[in-house]
């Protein structure tokens, strides 16, 4: 089967259409059913397709005799799902243990990582906090993407290894940040695949030069970005990693080297995010 993912031709194989990803050089793949779980894995994840890839995890899905969707994972356990954001995200949590244990030399965090030129960034915050809606207004103005919810960083170098599935947001954004065609609307979220981005799309891995941890405000009038000291920074980023226990100290060392000559800001944002892009631009001073 050949499918479109936006000007890119992709030809999957056959038989229960098998869909086969590579993230951080481990080998997923898929054996879908359903058709529309497959295009729903492809809006999500397929600037990610390889060719053909050997699989070191092993998923199957499709819809079960008595509506809703299933997942069965590499562990053989079997996730239901009765919508499509359900399935999503049961889709998402689970690779990202399985790419946690297979990857223990990374430091998971959650938030989203951009570039400017060669300088990477991070948005950090809590579910909700504002920090998808801050990426897709930043793509607008210069910034490349690296990954959205996810962002594993490489402790010996200090950098950010992309994971540029579709960005994922909550909400429709406000003006004049609108949605694209091809913009997967879900029963409780929003995807927007990379092909969809108004931004370049990086694989490579970019050094970390700056660390937001983001708020969002909808009452204030004007954003605001302040520094905030090492330690800090390094307690904040710690309560927002995925995988601590890897790593040495249960991940305290991680955050505290991840920190340390590292700047770290706090972001209040607000409904006026061409003002808080051009704050990070000029904080960034580039």
């Amino acid at each position: 089967m050949t499918v479109a993912y936006g000007t890119t031709m992709i030809t999957l194989d056959n038989s229960q259409t098998r869909i086969c990803i590579k993230v951080f050089g481990v080998g997923v793949a898929v054996a879908c059913s359903n058709p529309d779980i497959h295009d729903w894995l492809l809006r999500g994840y397929g600037s990610l397709v390889s060719q053909g890839c050997s699989a070191t995890l092993n998923y199957a899905a499709g819809q079960q005799a008595g509506g809703g969707y299933f997942l069965r994972t590499p562990e053989g356990a079997t996730l239901s799902a009765d919508s499509d954001s359900q399935f999503l995200y049961n889709f998402e949590k689970d690779l990202t243990l399985a790419l946690q244990a297979v990857r223990q030399d990374l430091y998971f965090i959650h938030g989203a990582a951009l570039a400017l030129a060669d300088a990477g960034c991070l948005f950090v915050a809590a579910s909700g906090g504002g920090k998808s809606t801050t990426t897709w207004a930043a793509l607008h103005h210069g910034f490349d993407y690296l990954s959205d919810e996810l962002a594993p960083i490489n402790l010996k170098e200090k950098t950010i290894i992309p994971y540029p599935h579709a960005l994922c947001l909550k909400a429709l954004p406000p003006a004049p940040y609108t949605l694209p065609a091809g913009t997967l609307y879900t029963a409780r979220t929003i995807h927007v695949p990379t092909a969809c981005l108004p931004s370049a799309v990086r694989s490579d891995p970019i050094p970390l030069k700056a660390i937001f941890f983001v708020k969002y405000h909808p009452e204030r009038s004007e954003p605001s970005i302040s520094p905030i000291s090492q330690a800090e920074a390094a307690a904040r980023l710690y309560t927002n990693g995925l995988n601590q226990l890897a790593h040495e100290n249960g991940g305290l060392s991680g955050a505290v080297a991840i920190c340390t000559d590292m700047p770290a800001f706090e972001l209040f944002t607000t409904p006026r995010l061409e003002s808080a892009v051009q704050l990070l631009r000029s904080t960034l001073n580039i």
